[in-house]
């Protein structure tokens, strides 16, 4: 069973990674004039369609996160404190800190992004979603990298 929650945790995680990928292309290098290159057709998304995609994907990511912690914390941790790989624990550690600082901005990101999008708050939207953009990566990089080490 812990092998299927881990299944799903890194499916949300992906579908996670692509929605906030585009957003994030969308509004930091927005598309001027048209093009039929796969980079403009990525950008030229609404990328406020994407808000609450991203927040119901990262809440699930983080609860399935969540359920499958104590397996990770009681297998993969100990083997690798027991081999002092004290760097790929330290950085499930940051993972786990950004993953957080993430969760406690969806309040806001909900906020900036809801409709009608208020031209005053373009500077802050973009941050925020910048933000979730490398909290999601960094988790999710970390989170292979661990994964591939030694897997639960």
């Amino acid at each position: 069973m812990t092998t299927v929650l881990f299944v799903l945790h890194g499916l949300f995680a992906i579908a996670l990674l692509g929605a906030i990928t585009h957003q994030a292309a969308a509004v930091w290098v927005p598309v001027r004039r048209p093009n039929p290159s796969f980079l403009t057709r990525f950008r030229a998304v609404k990328a406020a369609n994407y808000t609450v995609a991203i927040i119901v994907l990262f809440v699930l990511t983080f609860s399935m996160g969540a359920i499958v912690y104590p397996a990770y914390r009681i297998g993969a941790r100990i083997y690798m404190e027991n081999l002092k790989m004290s760097s790929a624990v330290g950085s499930f550690e940051m993972k786990e800190h950004l993953v957080s600082f993430g969760l406690a901005l969806l309040p806001a990101y909900w906020y900036f992004w809801r409709q009608p999008l208020l031209p005053e708050h373009e500077t802050t939207r973009k941050v925020i979603t910048l933000l979730i953009a490398l909290f999601v990566w960094s988790a999710f990089l970390v989170g292979y990298v661990l994964n591939n080490i030694r897997g639960v």
